[in-house]
């Protein structure tokens, strides 16, 4: 199991974007979580914004996941990062694999 993180400005964008990788068996699970600031220099300008964290949950291999996010997100550079689970409870395995 893996978790990728990806980053978008709308919520309505995050909503799309996980309802896709959903669709497309890449997610079994997809939280928007909503982010105060973000603060980052863009393109030689420091950038304040609000944006949403789409906490991303799967079995994929991230490779496939992130080959779909590059093709479907809105921004120019996707913020793309993955995490591998060490434990999760069988049960909640089982779900995500079915």
């Amino acid at each position: 199991m893996i978790i990728v993180l990806t980053t978008v400005a709308k919520k309505s964008n995050g909503e799309s974007l996980a309802k896709l990788l959903i669709k497309n068996k890449l997610a079994a699970c997809i939280n928007i979580i909503k982010i105060e600031n973000s603060i980052y220099k863009w393109k030689d300008k420091l950038v304040n914004s609000k944006e949403y964290l789409l906490v991303i949950k799967s079995t994929r291999p991230f490779k496939q996941i992130e080959k779909f996010i590059k093709k479907n997100h809105p921004y120019e550079l996707a913020e793309l990062m993955s995490f591998k689970v060490d434990g999760a409870s069988k049960e909640y395995l089982k779900w995500m694999t079915e």
